[in-house]
């Protein structure tokens, strides 16, 4: 037998399928490894485990919109106006998320923050799921 007949023996189709079987798989059910607390509304959760996280927090005067060309043409001595009043208090932001206002104020002579006016934890959280 020549080798063009023994490879066209081997490409001729077989009484077998080829086709891949297929089978149901079997899992174990999941458990929650959450603590209870953790998952039933109304309960406390435990904030031990994030006490540690670091947040940045921001401190907003104000803002404004300026086009690129007036960008472009800042300089020292620039002034830039700012959408708020003098003596307005300032935004207290935790991670991009308003959390407070308060007012300027100088602790040994570092500026600090007097807390004025704090958004409550619903609305807060409204904020984040936003």
């Amino acid at each position: 037998m020549s080798a063009d007949e023994q490879q066209d023996e081997n490409l001729e189709p077989t009484d077998q399928a080829d086709e891949p079987s297929a089978e149901k798989a079997d899992f174990d059910e999941l458990e929650s490894t959450a603590p209870a607390a953790a998952t039933k509304p109304g309960k406390d959760v435990d904030l031990n485990v994030i006490l540690d996280v670091d947040v940045t927090i921001e401190l907003e005067v104000g803002r404004t919109n300026l086009s690129v060309r007036d960008l472009l043409q800042l300089n020292q001595g620039s002034v830039v106006e700012l959408d708020r009043l003098a003596g307005e208090p300032l935004d207290v932001l935790v991670n991009g998320t308003l959390i407070a206002h308060g007012d300027v104020v100088v602790v040994n002579n570092n500026y600090g923050i007097r807390l004025t006016d704090v958004v409550s934890p619903i609305e807060r959280i409204k904020k984040v799921n936003e």
